[in-house]
């Protein structure tokens, strides 16, 4: 099957397993990071088909909404790929980008390095940054029931894993244990530039925040 012919049998794959899913987490997500991983590989000596298959296949079970189980989505991309005869080593590439994508709270070492993952990384930070990443946040942060904000509950930027994993913290806490640190974690220069930007309408939405909060 020649790529072109993968790519789009990969897209009606996720578009029909993630009808439904929960606004951050959806098809449109899946949608933006593959375009902005086809923007900075554009840049960057990686191989388009890992790239986009990654892309595409990143949150097909996102453990969050799996009880914290992050084997599901793994498994349930290796069985799509095996469906379409992918070749083994792209296959197993393309497993290493989903497990090791995530930010997982920031204090966990990376098992796996790629170019490829340093692009999908990139564009699945950028989604959680600026416009879209606030819109995001206050999403999950509705989803998930949460207070908007909490003077008296301080972030935790310390959190282990399971603390991140299992965190009940007010949205506003998001920002400052995840959000904010991402600029200076992108991988490619072209990440990079577009993470400055996202950077600085979050400090500002902030800035504006707080003053609202204090009812000036």
């Amino acid at each position: 099957m020649i790529e072109d012919q993968i790519i789009s049998k990969t897209i009606d794959f996720v578009k029909n397993t993630l009808r439904g899913a929960e606004g951050g987490h959806d098809w449109f997500h899946i949608q933006r990071v593959f375009k902005t991983s086809q923007t900075i590989a554009k840049d960057e000596d990686v191989d388009f088909l890992i790239v986009s298959l990654g892309a595409l296949l990143h949150d097909i079970a996102d453990s969050k909404f799996h009880n914290g189980d992050e084997t599901v989505g793994p498994k349930m991309a290796s069985k799509f790929l095996e469906s379409l005869e992918v070749d083994k080593n792209i296959i197993d590439h393309v497993i290493l980008i989903i497990e090791n994508i995530s930010f997982k709270g920031g204090n966990t070492i990376q098992k796996f390095t790629s170019p490829e993952l340093d692009v999908i990384q990139d564009a699945d930070r950028l989604d959680a940054i600026g416009a879209i990443g606030v819109a995001r946040c206050f999403n999950y942060g509705g989803f998930k029931n949460r207070t908007l904000y909490d003077p008296e509950i301080a972030p935790n930027l310390n959190m282990t894993k399971e603390e991140y994993k299992t965190s009940t913290a007010p949205t506003i806490n998001h920002f400052y244990e995840k959000l904010l640190l991402l600029k200076d974690r992108m991988n490619t220069k072209t990440g990079k530039g577009i993470a400055e930007d996202r950077h600085l309408f979050m400090e500002e939405f902030l800035g504006q925040f707080f003053k609202e909060w204090e009812g000036k």
